[in-house]
């Protein structure tokens, strides 16, 4: 049956809210006269209210309901502002429904937007029985179950706008558009509405605009150190000036907008400079800020620790000048306790004052050695009575020692006698053998340095265009690059043999001249890259093959054979012509395990040095030498061997190779203009330079035609 309304033509309010503000919400009115009603809810406002007393309310509900009973209509009773309700009220009007046959509550909040779908839902159950009963959660757990959902929506819609949402200049109207098809977004307005959607995204562009911002500031920060280092690097400059005038000095510098820009407008995070990221200059305000302060600071502590740390090794080498306690050769540790303070040890580490030590050490010994090859000069009549080949005999190197060693120069060595010694038989060499290469003054020898400057300022035709293919690439006479080729420790062995009887610095004494000696044994395959007979620093010139067995031969033949066929086709194939020497070694202990094996292996070795073309050397007699290798006098064969091998390569080399298609005459060496005898002291103040470039850089010198190294 239709129902006739009293409020026919008037506006419908949802809540007092609406009042006086009917133009912001949509406007309907009442419909006129009668008009159907399936049910009602009749809604019990349980908050606390002012000027109201809820016992009164609660009879007026209990008379309204006596009147809606009589319609036979269903009612759901509504307990509305339950987020603000009052549990008395809550309970009373729970008992006012168990009162009533079949009346049920439904605890509601319409700010909350919680149970508001499920009230209506329950009447229109009650309405039409087919539908299923719904089931009636309380306030509580109904908010609870509500705040889960809204905040799952909320960390969608939040992923979905850190999605869609890089920059911090986008716009909420661009943005909300694209995210309308989305149903991350459509179901967290329909929970939350719009308003708090846009606040969400103005949330996260703030947020990424403070990211930028942090970003911009670190990366000024990290340039900030290097500006002050380029801007004022002098800590005399800034040490007690105030930061205002630092400031003033920085403007000052020609280089300071290199570094820096001056902002009209400050701070620079709320300028449009935050988004000129290709300008990274330092904003200027930046130092205001206590982050650059303390980076200004910290500038001025490394410029003071800088001075102190170059007054501490200043310090430290005027006590190293003045201490008596540091001689030529003295260790570190021995003398780390004389000359060493706990204020060098605050300042700057150990290995600092290692290295500092070390270069002032450098400095001693070479100046000892100056002096003590000055020693020798003075001393010379020592030295003329020697045999032709330069070997002083042990006792006339204790004579010579015993007159030098009260010399002050002598003693200033103590501590390196092995480089002494070596100085002594090289200053022998040289008296009996004076050439460039055996010359006291290395690098300062007058006749070096004249070929260098012939040489630098004429190229020889000869010279320009002729190489001498078997050559190593490093055919230095004074150097022997040896490879020693044997099976199970036969080359690391004799290797360490060979050394010791070397100087310290790997020099070997060949007829009174000093070899500098490089050693490469050889155990392994020869095709691997470790075990090659040649590598980019190592070029060999001749390889002694060890073998103490038919198993070590062979392993030797196989591996000649294999550095021979790796060379094949190159162009630097100089390992075809290595000059090789085969040597038989003894056994262990010294014994030859039986004369007719001992003949065998002889007779097997020289079948393969005549395959391989090569020396073959008798076996060491037991007993003598070194154990059970070679002895000394056949190291110094191999050798010899060796140096005449290069000194033939060399004469093959200077050999000019065109001659068959040389001039049918050559013309004779034409007459000097002018000659000059120059006498010049190797070491001497006035160098060579100085004398020869004035007549070097004439137009009119030129190469003396076939004259020799010094003619022109």
């Amino acid at each position: 049956a239709a129902t006739k309304l009293a409020s026919a033509e008037k506006l419908m309010y949802f809540c007092t809210d609406q009042l006086g503000l009917e133009q912001d919400f949509e406007q309907k009115q009442m419909p006129d006269g009668k008009l159907p009603v399936d049910g009602f809810l009749l809604c019990v406002d349980v908050s606390r209210g002012m000027n109201r007393n809820f016992d009164e309310q609660l009879k007026f509900v209990s008379n309204l309901y006596n009147q809606l009973a009589k319609t036979k209509k269903p009612v759901v009773v509504v307990l509305t502002k339950c987020d603000e309700g009052v549990e008395r009220y809550i309970r009373d009007a729970h008992a006012f429904a168990l009162g009533k046959k079949n009346l049920q509550v439904v605890e509601t909040s319409a700010r909350s937007n919680v149970n508001v779908d499920l009230a209506f839902s329950t009447l229109v159950q009650l309405v039409d029985k087919s539908r299923g009963k719904a089931k009636i959660i309380p306030y509580f757990e109904a908010l609870k179950q509500q705040s889960q959902q809204i905040a799952a929506a909320k960390d969608k819609y939040e992923w979905l706008v850190s999605r869609i949402v890089k920059s911090h200049n986008e716009a909420w109207p661009n943005v909300c558009r694209k995210m309308q098809p989305a149903p991350e977004y459509q179901d967290y307005v329909y929970l939350e509405g719009t308003q708090k959607a846009k606040k969400l995204f103005l949330q996260h562009v703030q947020r990424l605009k403070q990211e930028h911002i942090e970003r911009r500031r670190k990366m000024y920060l990290a340039l900030l150190p290097q500006a002050l280092d380029a801007l004022v690097p002098e800590l005399d400059e800034i040490d007690h000036l105030s930061r205002a005038k630092a400031e003033k000095l920085l403007e000052s510098k020609p280089d300071f907008l290199k570094w820096f820009v001056v902002l009209e407008e400050t701070p620079w995070d709320a300028t449009s400079h935050v988004d000129c990221v290709d300008n990274e200059r330092i904003p200027f305000d930046l130092l205001e800020t206590p982050a650059a302060e303390q980076l200004y600071e910290a500038h001025l502590e490394k410029l003071r620790n800088e001075r102190k740390r170059a007054e501490m090794r200043r310090a430290f080498r005027e006590n190293l000048e003045t201490s008596p306690f540091v001689t030529p050769g003295k260790p570190w540790e021995e003398a780390r306790s004389f000359i060493m303070n706990e204020d060098f040890y605050l300042w700057l580490d150990e290995s600092v004052y290692v290295d500092i030590y070390g270069k002032h050490q450098k400095q001693l010994i070479d100046k000892a050695k100056e002096d003590f090859q000055e020693l020798l000069l003075e001393y010379s009549e020592l030295f003329y009575e020697l045999e032709l080949d330069a070997k002083p005999s042990k006792e006339k190197m204790g004579v010579i020692q015993e007159v030098l060693g009260e010399e002050q120069r002598f003693k200033a060595l103590q501590k390196l006698q092995a480089e002494r010694d070596a100085l002594i038989l090289k200053h022998i060499h040289f008296v009996y053998h004076p050439t460039k290469e055996t010359c006291p003054s290395c690098a300062g020898c007058v006749d070096a340095r004249v070929e260098q400057l012939l040489g630098s300022r004429f190229v020889r035709p000869a010279e320009r265009h002729h190489k001498n293919p078997l050559l190593p690439p490093d055919s230095n006479v004074d150097r022997i690059n040896l490879v020693i080729l044997g099976k199970d420790g036969l080359a690391r062995e004799l290797a360490n043999e060979i050394r010791a009887l070397c100087t310290n610095d790997d020099k070997y004494v060949i007829e009174g001249k000093m070899y500098e000696l490089s050693l490469r044994p050889i155990e392994g395959n020869v095709r691997l890259p470790v075990n090659a007979f040649q590598t980019p620093t190592f070029q060999p010139h001749g390889c002694l093959c060890l073998y103490n067995s038919k198993e070590s031969l062979s392993y030797v033949v196989e591996s000649i054979e294999k550095s021979r066929e790796s060379t094949i086709g190159r162009r630097d194939n100089h390992l075809a012509h290595l000059p090789l020497t085969l040597v038989l070694v003894n056994k262990r202990g010294g014994g030859d395990g039986g004369g007719e094996t001992l003949q065998s292996l002889i007779q097997q070795g020289q079948q393969i040095a005549s395959k391989l073309q090569c020396v073959f050397l008798d076996p060491a007699a037991a007993g003598i030498g070194y154990g059970r290798n070679i002895n000394e006098k056949q190291i110094s064969q191999v050798l010899k061997g060796l140096l005449d091998s290069k000194r033939n390569l060399n004469l093959v080399g200077s050999t000019p190779g065109g001659l068959k298609d040389a001039p049918a005459t050559t013309a004779a060496p034409a007459d000097a203009d002018l000659r000059i005898v120059m006498c010049l002291m190797c070491g001497d103040p006035v160098s060579a330079d100085e004398v020869l470039l004035p007549i070097l850089q004439a137009q009119t010198c030129r190469p003396a035609p076939g004259g020799g190294a010094g003619a022109v």
